[in-house]
Formats: C-alpha cells, structure tokens, sequence
C-alpha cells in the first residue's frame, strides 16, 4: 500500500508519537523487565522475536484496532465510551490495566489544554480513558489518516520497547537502531491489519507477556512501572 500524508500532517504526527509527548511512556516495560530478570530475553535477537510476536498475537493488536474505531467513530460520544469499557475489560493485568489509564489521562490533559473543543468528547469517553482511545481521537482531530496513526503507534511503541531493553539487558544502541530498523516490515503490515480488524476478530492470544506483567510487580527490585 502507497503510503501519502500531507506535510501538517506528518509533523503533528511526529509531534504526537515523539519521546518528548509527556505521557510517561519511557517508563513501562510491559513485562520485558521479567524476562530480562528471569534470563529469557538477553539478546538483540530474542528482543526481535519477541516483538515480532506481540506484533502478531499481542494486546498491541486491540490498542491499535480500538485506536482506530476512536478514530473512525470521534464524534460519536456513545461509541467512544463503549470502545473505552471495551478495551479496560481486555487488559489482562493490573499493571497494563494502569498504564493504559496512566498514559490515557495524561494526554487528556495534554489535548484539553491545546483544543478545548474536545473535551466535551473526552469527558464522554468516561474516566478512565485508555491512551489508544485517546489517541485515535486526537489523531483523528489533526486529520491523521487512520493507517498513518496506526504506524506511527507501533513505531512509537516499539521504539519505547526496545529502549527499555537497550537500558535493562543491556543492548548498545546500535544494537537498539537495529532492531527498530528491522522491525518496518512487521510494523507496516501489522498497521495494515490490524486497522482492518473486525470486531469479531478482536482477540488476542498473549499469555506470555500477560504473564511476564503478573510477575512484573513480585520482583526484588525494578526500574519500570510494568
């Protein structure tokens, strides 16, 4: 697919996916911290598959899939909500459960202070309100097209991910660069699909990582909020 954005675009889309977008993103690891700590991700190459893998089977695919309906849906209060509860009740732990809600209220605060229009929308989105679901209305808002959003979160995501684990194996960045730069085709076809998701296709299949999140909050020590 022939990928074309308009110059404002891009920029508000580099602007919303940047490390610099206060969210606190940098700060979770979504259970890579356990398997760095229990010795089964210690290589640039186990980082990879792993990613490949959430890609593929992950909770990535509903964040992105329910991003996308916010967006399709952004002046639709009632659908907006609905999508919101949908995706709270598919959270498989506690900590991934707060970081969505952690992440989701501090860009509600962000997009309320740069458009006021939106907060009746966002109000009605219900509190808490998933960071996918925000996002998606927001992109929406900047008149991102709904596959470049769905892009620009997975490489946000993945870039989060892999510099968690450039700090915690510890990967060089060059080793990191990598990693992200071998991960463009999985992150162009995994947007792809998953923007195409019917809801009766919304499911997951990440015992491994939802597990990795349970031991998460157990560990002696941590340096991640999951």
């Amino acid at each position: 697919m022939a990928i074309t954005i308009d110059q404002q675009a891009l920029l508000k889309l580099l602007q919303l996916t940047s490390p610099a977008l206060p969210v606190g993103a940098f700060s979770y690891s979504e259970g890579i911290e356990t398997l760095v700590v229990q010795g089964q991700l210690t290589t640039r190459d186990a980082l990879s598959h792993w990613l490949r893998q959430e890609l593929r089977y992950g909770s990535v695919r509903l964040d992105v899939a329910i991003a996308a309906r916010a967006h399709r849906h952004h002046h639709t209060p009632d659908q907006i909500r609905y999508w919101n509860q949908w995706l709270t009740a598919s959270r498989d732990t506690a900590e991934l459960r707060q970081q969505n809600w952690q992440m989701g209220r501090a860009l509600v605060r962000l997009s309320e202070s740069l458009h006021p229009e939106l907060t009746p929308v966002l109000t009605a989105c219900g509190t808490p309100c998933n960071f996918a679901v925000v996002f998606g209305v927001l992109a929406a808002h900047w008149q991102i097209d709904s596959h470049t959003m769905a892009l620009g979160y997975l490489q946000s995501w993945a870039a989060n991910l892999i510099g968690a684990a450039v700090k915690l194996v510890p990967l060089g960045q060059t080793d990191g660069q990598s990693c992200l730069l071998t991960l463009i085709p999985e992150l162009t076809t995994a947007a792809e699909s998953m923007v195409a998701l019917e809801d009766d296709e919304l499911f997951v299949s990440g015992w491994g990582s939802a597990i990795a999140s349970m031991h998460h909050e157990t560990l002696y020590t941590r340096l991640f909020r999951s």
